[in-house]
């Protein structure tokens, strides 16, 4: 008639066995991570930047992507990217990035700059 030492033990135990459980799953990510993903996708600096996009419509917009040597003018929709031209004008591609680096940086940056600062002290 007595069950509740039964129910007590019973969900330590599992208790216990879920955090066994997910402290491994927890390891793995990490050994993972630590291991596995190093130096994917080359060098740090990116080749291809997204300057500026601009909707259009649902799922559909404008972008200004840059790429060694010349800034294309991209149609993206929901099924296709289409080349809309390629600007070589150096006196364009001049003013585009100095108007570039005035925007403020997106979360993303900031972001690799936060995890950078972490990365850095560790690695002290």
């Amino acid at each position: 008639m007595n069950t509740a030492p039964e129910i007590v033990s019973t969900a330590f135990r599992m208790l216990t066995a879920l955090g066994l459980v997910l402290g491994g799953l927890l390891v793995c990510v990490y050994f993972i991570k630590r291991f596995l993903k190093k130096d994917v996708g080359g060098s740090k600096e990116q080749l291809i930047k997204v300057i500026a996009s601009q909707y259009i419509g649902i799922k559909k917009n404008i972008s200004l992507v840059e790429i060694p040597g010349s800034i294309l003018v991209v149609g993206v929709s929901n099924d296709n990217i289409s080349l809309l031209t390629k600007i070589e004008d150096e006196i364009v591609l001049d003013v585009l990035r100095q108007e570039n680096s005035r925007i403020a940086p997106s979360f993303s940056d900031h972001l690799q700059r936060l995890t950078g600062r972490f990365k850095q002290a560790r690695n002290r």
